[in-house]
């Protein structure tokens, strides 16, 4: 995979005439040049359906003239950019008025996306009706007649459907078509079939070629659906609906399923389909930033005219953060990620069954995801199948609860040392209300009272003794370890008959059991933290987990800066090398619900620590070959960065043993 690419949407009405007219090879070759991108990927099939070739397996534009993938895929591999093809697979507007049967049907008999042909909008088709193979036919096509460096299918997954073809199957197999647990399980069924068809219609042709089935998100836990590519492709536009939350936690779970895989940003203020609109460019270079510190390649989305010709400030645009990351290129290749912390995915908890293809982390991954992150602490997201071995402390958010399989690990992981930081009702087991391993605590009830208030036992950095409002919802337990804080109840719920203030009734001081606890294998904290932080942000929320992790940790913690909360730290390991990256920027809100960066200021006198086994013999920042001074001192690496500029990597090399 190359590290610039460029998703170049095409999706282009029929009632828009002179499609391509001005497609010009060396202006397009221009655009690709100023923008320094060298992958891009090209349209065959589009939502509206119409094909940007000549077709026997799908119908040209009515109002193109020539052989415009053709010419584009020309162009490109003239100057060294290679030419992923894509087809939109879940969607064809042109065949969904031909064939409405082969729609994809919610139970009452609506469509999707569009729920009726009376608005406007696409709609989606079910692939266990004829439509499969019709689209098979077009990647076939694509693959016998062009030098595709890849197939890019869009808008699938597993997708429950009650359309007749899926009803009457479902009968057959003896199950009632309106169950919803048997829909979802044909649902898989369907796709499986679907990713196997285009397999072996991309391997007839081009045997092995890269393939991508896209759907908006990669399904934590499911490692089977992630298979089925060849590489994958986080589509992830934090103006369009992601937020700038959404990349890091997802990225930090494909690192570990041994894939290739880059984050997919747009050029847009919002997202797909916006004409005319343009983000600044230091949102742009903190995204592509963000993807290098991530181990990832980068896809940037732009949307070409109808006429064909490439916009070439929207290329001066990409041009800004892709010069900038080709010039960091040798310092992001073949990496692997160093973490303290391994956390289990609320995602990959939640069934084994997907229910959609928009899926995405929820508050408890969004929350322990931006704890982690503004506490610069190293961490991975992992899934019930991934190695603990990697990692000092495990923490299960909020809703990650416990079978057997699961629970050996987690014993064997305590076992070697291993620390658990659990919260809410995480950690209990599956079958009954014990906590698999000793957290300090034994789980009696749900608590009664929202919200509640956490009071700390110890001393806690930053707070004091208070009561301090928890808006997560909480649980009684009963302290069977050390008890670091406690839970105090409100003096009433909020009722028409019992209310005061504004919000929500004062803290009674009662003891209403214990809030934070610890026991031999970790510590747990009795509410749904993650899931608060994420709705509300409340800095205690934080210090708390913080003030967990830290005591967990110990003196084993491997990296520490001062860099501000809105800053991101990674720490990746290259051959003898290990490459710390430093990140700042802050989104703001924009209009009603957009997170825009616009303005970014350098942060000055970075302090920067890092425990490695290694000797260190050099360190230096990069690109800019510049050495800088270093200190060992108690096991760490200790630098003073002058400097960070939205993105600052600092290089550390070790001696030869």
């Amino acid at each position: 995979m190359n590290f610039r690419q460029v998703h170049l949407d095409f999706h282009t009405s029929e009632a828009i005439k002179g499609i391509g007219e001005k497609f010009e090879k060396e202006q397009f070759q221009k655009a690709l040049t100023i923008g320094h991108v060298n992958s891009i990927t090209l349209f065959s099939k589009c939502h509206h359906g119409w094909a940007y070739h000549p077709s026997t397996a799908n119908e040209i534009h009515p109002h193109l003239s020539f052989d415009l993938l053709g010419a584009q895929i020309e162009a490109a591999h003239e100057i060294g950019v290679k030419t992923p093809v894509y087809l939109s697979a879940g969607l064809d507007e042109k065949m969904a008025r031909r064939h409405p049967e082969w729609l994809v049907r919610n139970r009452d008999e609506s469509t999707m996306w569009a729920r009726d042909f009376s608005e406007a909008g696409y709609h989606k088709f079910c692939m266990n009706t004829p439509y499969l193979e019709y689209l098979a036919k077009q990647v076939e096509e694509v693959c016998e007649r062009y030098d595709a460096d890849g197939i890019f299918l869009d808008i699938v997954g597993v997708q429950p459907c009650y359309c007749q073809s899926c009803v009457a199957a479902r009968r057959e197999q003896g199950f009632d078509p309106y169950d919803e647990d048997a829909t979802l399980r044909y649902a898989e069924e369907v796709y499986a079939r679907y990713a196997a068809r285009i397999r072996a219609a991309v391997d007839k042709y081009k045997p092995g070629l890269p393939l991508f089935h896209n759907g908006g998100h990669i399904r934590q836990g499911r490692r089977d659906i992630a298979g089925f590519n060849t590489h994958l492709e986080l589509e992830s536009l934090p103006t369009g609906g992601w937020g700038y939350d959404h990349f890091p936690f997802s990225a930090r779970y494909c690192q570990g399923l041994g894939m290739e895989y880059l984050g997919m940003t747009g050029k847009f203020h919002t997202s797909w389909g916006e004409f005319g609109g343009f983000k600044h460019p230091n949102a742009l270079r903190y995204e592509v930033a963000l993807s290098a510190a991530n181990g990832a390649k980068c896809s940037i989305g732009d949307q070409l005219a109808p006429n064909g010709k490439m916009d070439e400030v929207t290329y001066e645009l990409i041009g800004r953060a892709y010069a900038e990351l080709e010039e960091k290129e040798p310092w992001i290749e073949a990496v692997e990620s160093v973490a303290d912390v391994g956390v289990l995915s609320p995602e990959a908890y939640l069934g084994t069954l997907s229910t959609g293809q928009m899926t995405r982390t929820g508050a408890a991954g969004s929350g322990v995801s931006r704890i982690l992150l503004e506490g610069k602490y190293l961490f991975d997201v992992i899934d019930f199948e991934s190695r603990l071995d990697k990692y000092k402390v495990l923490v299960l958010p909020d809703v990650v609860r416990v079978d057997d399989a699961f629970e050996e690990k987690l014993k064997q992981f305590c076992a070697k040392g291993g620390k658990v930081l659990a919260t809410g009702k995480a950690a209990l087991r599956e079958d009954r209300d014990e906590f698999c391993v000793d957290l300090g605590a034994e789980w009696e009830a749900e608590s009664p009272y929202h919200p509640s208030y956490f009071r700390p036992t110890v001393h806690m950095r930053g707070m004091g003794d208070t009561g301090y409002i928890m808006y997560g919802k909480g649980e009684t337990v009963r302290c069977t370890g050390r008890e670091l804080g406690r839970s105090e109840p409100p003096y009433f719920n909020r009722t028409v008959e019992h209310f005061c203030s504004h919000k929500h009734a004062p803290c009674s001081g009662e003891y209403g059991g214990a809030g934070m606890t610890e026991g031999t294998n970790g510590i747990y904290i009795a509410w749904d933290i993650f899931t608060d932080y994420a709705e509300n942000g409340s800095l205690s929320a934080k210090q708390m987990v913080c003030f967990a992790l830290d005591r967990l940790l110990g003196e084993n913690k491997t990296l520490e800066t001062n860099l501000q909360s809105m800053g991101v730290a990674t720490l990746m390991k290259q051959k003898k090398r290990y490459v710390a990256h430093l990140l700042y920027a802050v989104p703001t809100k924009r209009g009603k619900n957009v997170e825009v960066i616009e303005d970014i200021y350098p942060v000055h006198d970075v302090s920067l620590s890092i425990r490695l086994p290694e000797k260190i013999r050099n360190v230096y920042l990069a690109p800019q070959m510049q050495s800088v001074d270093f200190e060992i001192k108690d096991g760490c690496v200790h630098v003073m960065i002058d400097a960070v500029d939205c993105h600052q990597m600092v290089v550390l090399e070790w001696e030869e043993a």
